[in-house]
């Protein structure tokens, strides 16, 4: 069964009860909703006024559920996961630290192609100009010394939006590429942890501030996705409502957890792929596999 997102974003009580995750009104304690814990694959908490127990945070942490919580911007702020989410968590690790260098870049090279793909095959099924990515795409070296990820990139934004600078603190539509990101980026962590790996150690980031490394390494190709649900949204939303971060935009930018994708030729949720790109990983940590499987927009 796939795996469910549960965004609660009015003031409520989260309580568990027969193995299920109930949301209460917080006033009346009136049932709201009512989830099994074993089909939630993320928690999204965009309130101040939710009110959740530690019996809820331990179930869902049993569960290998991850919890999103937005600030009162109401973009997410913080993550938590479980400490350990596979049963040879520690025998993974030591596979994870021990990578050698060339293998990493190696592996980055593969993330980074994979990733202007992605954007090239976006703006090309969006009918914009996207000849200059093929010449992008063919350049990437080893470790992507040449940095084809940011020339990529500088084209790519100006193709898809109209007078637009990618800022994380920019104007509409960056809120909305910023939710979108968070909510991917606790998809892959979540599958990373699942693997047995941590999502600290990267094979290409590695700022010491920052401790969701992996995860924004093997997000990379995965960015597009939020791209494209962002790009329908500003051009089909009325003026004005397009750039704020309402709960119709946020409940289009969650539903990227159960949107289709490609991988391995086969239809699958993008959740779903997720899982598949980071085992795949760390069959490659092992040796075992050359190539990291990444997904394909069609």
């Amino acid at each position: 069964m796939l795996k469910r997102t549960v965004y609660i974003g009015n003031p409520a009580y989260l309580k568990y009860k027969d193995l299920r995750l109930e949301i209460l009104d917080i006033i009346s304690k009136e049932v709201k909703g009512s989830v099994p814990i074993e089909d939630i694959a993320i928690v999204v908490l965009d309130s101040y006024q939710i009110t959740i127990s530690h019996q809820v945070i331990n179930a869902l942490q049993e569960n290998n559920v991850a919890i999103l919580s937005c600030n009162e911007q109401h973009l997410p702020l913080g993550l938590m996961l479980p400490l350990a989410g596979h049963v040879e968590h520690s025998e993974r690790l030591k596979v994870q630290i021990n990578v050698s260098e060339p293998l990493r870049k190696q592996l980055w090279k593969q993330t980074v192609e994979s990733k202007i793909s992605q954007q090239m095959l976006l703006l090309k099924k969006l009918k914009k100009n996207f000849s200059p990515m093929e010449e992008y795409l063919a350049s990437v070296k080893s470790g992507d010394t040449s940095n084809m990820e940011g020339v990529a990139a500088k084209y790519y934004w100006e193709q898809l939006f109209d007078d637009f600078t990618r800022d994380r603190y920019g104007d509409a539509p960056n809120n909305l590429l910023n939710f979108g990101y968070a909510v991917l980026r606790s998809i892959v962590a979540r599958a990373i942890v699942s693997s047995g790996m941590h999502p600290t150690l990267g094979i290409f980031h590695r700022n010491k501030y920052n401790a969701y490394c992996l995860a924004d390494d093997v997000m990379e190709p995965y960015r597009p996705y939020v791209d494209e649900v962002v790009y329908h949204i500003m051009e089909n939303s009325e003026i004005g409502t397009s750039e704020s971060l309402s709960k119709e935009n946020k409940a289009q930018i969650l539903q990227i957890a159960t949107r289709d994708v490609l991988i391995l030729q086969k239809t699958r949720p993008l959740m779903v792929a997720v899982s598949t790109t980071t085992s795949s990983l760390y069959q490659c940590f092992l040796g075992e596999q050359r190539v990291i499987r990444y997904p394909t927009i069609y």
